[in-house]
């Protein structure tokens, strides 16, 4: 089945925006969206696996005790 197509409305400075980051000049404004969006979606993935790690560093670091350098944060 062929994905159906739909119009929206862009003011023209969102136009020029995404015209601005095209990776090459016959890239459509739906591929330059697509891979916006594929890129939010992988930080997304990327700030998880940070938050993750930051998580069970502090953990640690709570468990022994250690509470050195939070004067400073």
């Amino acid at each position: 089945m062929k994905d159906e197509i739909t119009t929206v409305q862009l003011n023209k400075s969102v136009v020029k925006a995404l015209k601005s980051i095209k990776k090459y000049p016959r890239e459509t404004y739906n591929e330059v969206i697509f891979n916006l969006i594929k890129n939010a979606e992988e930080t997304k993935e990327f700030d998880k696996f940070v938050q993750e790690a930051q998580r069970t560093k502090m953990k640690e670091l709570w468990e022994k005790g250690d509470y050195s350098g939070w004067e400073n944060a």
